[in-house]
């Protein structure tokens, strides 16, 4: 060997100084030791619902797929699509009231919302079915002259009248503050931009504002329509046959009163799953540019639950 290269180290032996350091994982005992504890709690949880005869799953299977059940599942699920289309059709209404430069308009919209976010949607439901005792009669006309129309309360505000006008008002009052936030997401050089284009407010409002704006307004309310589906159950107050109230009127016969619980509930968290999975997509469609990728749907499904609890209101 050259005298000269004595003192060099040879190439494997730099390519083997260069390798990097293998990398060593955390010992995490705390984190397996919970892992140890909360198995063997889900395990003594689930053979004690399994075991435990007062639950009565028999009972359960017997009503899961009752008519009478099915019935109300259906009146249920009715209730909360006609009342969250209203609500949303009402809110855009009064956020773009809201945000309107005539103070007409935004005081009218602002008293609405500080009125039905600020009353027990239970409250307002009462009053709708009650309304017969503050109006027996609904009259339309010129005041001092002869009605031109006239009609006994009880017959125009039924109960299922009375539980949608209840929850699409009160929703109509928190889809408006949603829209609004929407809304102000956006920059004013869109709507600029949009003016020095010649378009017009509504035309900018529906061609330009909203579709940006819907990034921010669909994850609240797929909140809210999923929180709406559970708040149906407070209609059974006017004893409209929904899920909730079909199972009371099952238990009110045969003292079940559990298991017809454990029924609803059942059906309820089906419903809430799957309206999740929905919710997931949507906003997969209006999220296509800022999506993380390869994020898979049961991983986003548990983000949204996660999110959901934290965005109920826990007054409503």
């Amino acid at each position: 060997m050259n005298t000269s290269m004595k003192g060099l180290a040879s190439p494997d032996t730099v390519v083997a100084q260069r390798s990097p350091e293998k990398v060593r994982k955390l010992k995490r005992p705390g984190r397996w030791a919970s892992y140890l504890v909360l198995g063997v709690l889900a395990v003594l949880a689930i053979e004690s619902v399994a075991t435990n005869p007062n639950f009565g799953w028999p009972i359960v299977a017997q009503y899961f797929t009752s008519p009478r059940v099915l019935d109300g599942l259906v009146n249920t699920l009715q209730l909360t699509v006609v009342a969250m289309v209203l609500g949303v059709v009402l809110g855009v209404i009064l956020a773009v009231m809201r945000l309107s430069t005539n103070p007409a308009l935004y005081s009218v919209a602002g008293l609405y919302i500080w009125f039905f976010r600020g009353t027990p949607v239970f409250v307002q439901l009462l009053f709708w079915g009650f309304i017969s005792a503050l109006y027996p009669v609904l009259t339309l006309g010129v005041p001092g002259a002869e009605p031109l129309f006239a009609m006994d309360t009880n017959s125009l505000i039924t109960p299922i009248v009375a539980a949608i006008l209840g929850l699409a008002l009160n929703e109509a009052a928190y889809m408006a503050e949603i829209v609004r936030a929407g809304i102000v997401s956006v920059g004013k050089g869109q709507t600029e931009a949009a003016h020095a284009l010649g378009m017009s407010n509504m035309r900018t409002l529906r061609r330009v504002i909203l579709p940006q704006a819907m990034s921010v307004i669909v994850p609240p309310t797929a909140n809210n329509a999923i929180s709406m589906l559970k708040t149906t159950s407070l209609v059974s107050v006017l004893s409209f046959p929904e899920l909730l109230y079909a199972t009371q009127l099952i238990y009110a016969e045969n003292f079940q009163t559990i298991p017809l619980l454990i029924t609803a509930s059942i059906w309820y968290l089906i419903v809430t799953t799957l309206m999740t999975i929905g919710q997931y997509y949507v906003e997969r469609h209006y999220n296509k540019s800022t999506r993380v990728q390869g994020l898979g749907i049961f991983r986003r499904v548990l983000e949204l639950q996660k999110r959901r609890g934290t965005n109920d209101a826990p007054a409503r």
